[in-house]
């Protein structure tokens, strides 16, 4: 058993001390992920990693070397029973780092915990010790765990996978557990807040339960959910049996919350429902070449699409199917998608399987240009999802019969390749499908919505009433009104206004954004002053409108709507 001893004396500095003891191989290597499974970007982890140090049984100082930029290796070893101590840097609020402060103690192993080339397999525990001061923190994670003394506690892993993906968390919580289809469940919440839990426990039982009915059964045997409740921070990571979230303070419920929940709370709940769902869909479910992670370098596939699509798609959707939400709600938050979708002049640049691919260069290093350039896996996956459910409905079957045979699937060793939807679209129906997936997919065309939501009793109009100033995306600064976007449709960009400008005049007044809305109503030519770095430009830009497409939906036929949204 490899042993971890993880201490968080200098929690002030935001540092974790850990100790790792194990039988080393002759020249053992050790290494840490540049990335977390679920969250497909290089993070470069290693980077917070300061002062490792090797010993001996003995207490004799050992060579150890670094020699790539996640890896160490150890020399002469022998078999010898070795401690590596090290630091972690851990002040990253979010889901996929760690951090650790006098408030909270958040722990990915991931970013954390090194590995050891070749022991990947072996049974891992880890010991935790809190500081005097804070012995009163209660932990979560979907760890085994076991409570030795206040303050003290060990977690088991089968094996350093399983260790990287549970994260832990030590707090001030406030908590619930509840069984949902049998399976015990724990939902945590750290941070300054004031959840209404009653509420909270009510939806969240909805939620897990009409998911577990969906597939017949689930692939975990418990599961936790870990919540930081913050200002304005906003997120969420799946793991096989847990997830870390973090979320407004404003988005949890109210001890008033009104029946239909506010959309603040439908935002958090949403959030939820799309976590969870990853137990099964990445978690469980997953693309052929992700069975095995190679943590140490990007893995590509263009299949995010039914991953985060999907998932998409159905986070809402469970809600409706809950009770959570009622209809009109889930209307609501389809429509944003789909103006969403209509918004995105990039949806024409690149396809859904394109904008998976390049996830890892695109994705999660957005820029004033992406919105022009790109599409989301999420927000168009989730239509394309849409299409194929109602084109499903059409032939007698649905996509939740897909997502059940995908699970079936996966139980039986067999993983998602490029063919799969379309296969298996033949498969429930015993049609061809490669024209019409090939189009969802691999093209730039419009998504047929128009042709399908109709066949189901709701009448999708398209409207231009919204107008984008400049087709630009502003913002009040004290210096001026700052571009934080251009649309190259847009008249400001053709006249050579670009991202980052800071506009100061128009005609000679002083520019503000609702000067520019003005005049964005109007027709005629403008002079237009804006700073770019600190030199001072010209433009001059013609009929400054610049519309917005939206999208109304409307029910014309309520039996055929509920035809499509049970499930």
């Amino acid at each position: 058993m490899l042993h971890y001893q993880i201490e968080f004396d200098d929690y002030r500095q935001h540092l974790i001390h850990v100790t790792a003891r194990f039988l080393a191989d002759p020249t053992q290597v050790l290494s840490l992920p540049s990335w977390i499974p679920g969250s497909y970007l290089i993070r470069e982890f290693s980077k917070h990693i300061e002062s490792v140090r090797a010993y001996d049984e003995d207490g004799r100082v050992l060579q150890i070397q670094k020699f790539e930029k996640n890896k160490w290796r150890l020399f002469n070893t022998d078999h010898e029973l070795i401690t590596v101590e090290y630091d972690v840097y851990a002040y990253d609020l979010s889901v996929r780092g760690a951090y650790v402060d006098q408030s909270r103690l958040y722990v990915n192993p991931a970013c954390t915990c090194l590995g050891l080339e070749g022991q990947e397999d072996k049974a891992i525990e880890v010991e935790v010790f809190l500081p005097a001061e804070l012995k009163h923190f209660q932990i979560a994670t979907g760890l085994k765990t076991k409570t030795l003394v206040k303050g003290r506690y060990t977690l088991y892993a089968d094996n350093y996978e399983q260790l990287i993906d549970a994260p832990f968390e030590l707090a001030d919580q406030t908590r619930f557990s509840f069984e949902a289809n049998g399976i015990a469940h724990e939902f945590v919440v750290s941070g300054k807040h004031a959840m209404n839990a009653q509420r909270m426990q009510q939806d969240i039982e909805k939620i897990c339960r009409t998911e577990i009915s969906m597939f017949g059964s689930a692939p975990f045997k418990d599961y936790t959910f870990m919540t930081m409740a913050t200002g304005n921070s906003y997120g969420g990571l799946e793991h096989p049996n847990s997830t870390s979230l973090i979320t407004p303070r404003d988005d949890l419920p109210k001890a008033d919350e009104p029946e239909e929940p506010s959309k603040d709370y439908q935002r958090f709940l949403g959030l939820c429902s799309h976590e969870y769902f990853h137990s099964w869909l990445v978690k469980f479910i997953r693309p052929e070449n992700f069975v095995n992670y190679d943590l140490n370098k990007e893995g590509y596939t263009s299949l995010l699409w039914i991953f985060e699509g999907f998932t998409s798609y159905y986070d809402d959707l469970i809600l409706l199917r809950s009770g959570v939400i009622n209809q009109a709600s889930y209307l609501t938050l389809l429509k944003a998608q789909i103006d969403r979708y209509l918004q995105n002049p990039g949806r024409f640049v690149q396809s859904v399987s394109e904008s998976s691919f390049d996830a890892w260069v695109k994705f999660y290093r957005q820029d004033e240009n992406s919105n022009n350039a790109g599409t989301s896996y999420y927000n168009k996956g989730c239509l394309v999802a849409l299409c194929l459910d109602l084109g499903l409905r059409l032939r007698g079957s649905s996509l939740d019969a897909l997502m059940r045979k995908l699970y079936e699937n996966a139980q039986n060793g067999i993983q998602v390749h490029e063919r799969t939807i379309f296969e298996l679209c033949h498969t429930l129906t015993g049609d061809n499908w490669s024209e019409q997936i090939n189009h969802l997919i691999n093209t730039t065309d419009e998504l047929p919505l128009d042709q399908l939501l109709p066949e189901f009793g709701v009448s999708f109009t398209l409207k231009n009433e919204k107008s984008l100033a400049l087709g630009l995306k502003l913002a009040d600064k004290p210096e001026g009104v700052l571009i934080q976007s251009a649309r190259r449709d847009g008249v400001g960009a053709k006249a050579g206004l670009s991202a980052n400008d800071v506009i100061i005049a128009i005609d000679g007044l002083k520019a503000t954004t609702k000067l520019i809305e003005q005049y964005a109503k109007q027709t005629g030519s403008y002079t237009v002053l804006a700073f770019r770095r600190d030199e001072l430009m010209q433009f001059e830009v013609c009929a400054m409108g610049s519309d917005l497409t939206e999208v109304e939906l409307k029910i014309e036929d309520q039996a055929k709507v509920e035809k499509w949204l049970k499930a």
